[in-house]
């Protein structure tokens, strides 16, 4: 990288990215839960990326990772290369570009930043929109699952569920951890899991920007998750904890993310569960 060049910071604003939108090696990717939003407007050179497709969409778990195939086909036709910086962002304030962000570093591909608050701060900002679609220059990436150890299975939950050094964080509304709503066969929560629901590590004063990351420190501190254990998060289908494990991995701490979630777990007859 020259000196002329920018140096992204892991969470950018987006003013300072709207002055770097023609930076060479830069890969914008818009992950929006609701499709329109991306014909509405996105940040101009921004690519379209149906968020079904960083699901495996394979039974058992469809919401398990994509195998390296279908990652590299998807990697590649999003024109990634091993040089290019990617900037993800989304319509909801960070499930689905956390779970982009989880995917890429899976693979070993740590140059990547978050567009904090998405396309929502971008708007309020009143920067320039595109309604066109970027096509992107394909290229041909192989995907390879480099990191493993960020992935945590169902198998080692329930074996470790009574070691005091794995937090368990699920990332869902207070009444499906307490097992008063839900759409899977058993409801409830992980024994021992702790709760903070995604939705309370957005400033929703700010346009859906992460929070103060200080401030969340404290508040993650006080339910057991810090730099001093091991974390597991978890929602549903590991699309709202794809906030929550970018948050963990933005503080630096050791955490995983479990992708089978409550899909899997609450799906099955032999997983403890607790209400």
């Amino acid at each position: 990288m020259s000196q002329d060049e920018p140096r992204f910071p892991r969470i950018v604003e987006p003013r300072a990215l709207s002055e770097h939108l023609e930076a060479p090696d830069l890969l914008i990717i818009d992950v929006p839960a609701n499709a329109q939003s991306y014909q509405e407007g996105h940040v101009p050179g921004a690519v379209l990326l149906d968020y079904r497709r960083l699901l495996s969409g394979q039974a058992p778990v469809a919401n398990d990772v994509p195998d390296e195939k279908a990652l590299s086909t998807l990697f590649s036709e999003l024109g990634l290369t091993p040089q290019t910086h990617v900037i993800v962002y989304d319509d909801e304030g960070g499930g689905w570009a956390g779970r982009l962000a989880w995917t890429l570093t899976l693979l070993g591909h740590d140059q990547w930043s978050y567009l904090n608050g998405g396309i929502h701060a971008w708007r309020a900002e009143n920067l320039p929109e595109s309604r066109d679609a970027t096509m992107p220059t394909p290229t041909r990436y192989q995907a390879r699952i480099q990191r493993p150890e960020l992935i945590i299975r169902r198998e080692e939950l329930i074996e470790r569920l009574d070691d005091p050094g794995l937090v368990i964080w699920d990332a869902r509304s207070p009444e499906e951890y307490d097992g008063v709503k839900g759409n899977n066969q058993r409801l409830g929560h992980i024994p021992g899991a702790v709760n903070l629901e995604w939705t309370e590590t957005m400033d929703k004063s700010r346009h859906l920007r992460m929070r103060d990351l200080s401030e969340l420190v404290t508040e993650l501190a006080a339910l057991e998750i810090d730099a001093d254990g091991e974390i597991a998060t978890h929602c549903q289908s590991h699309h709202r904890s794809g906030l929550t494990w970018m948050i963990g991995y933005l503080l630096g701490y050791n955490i995983r993310a479990y992708p089978g979630s409550w899909q899997e777990w609450g799906n099955r007859d032999d997983t403890p569960i607790e209400t």
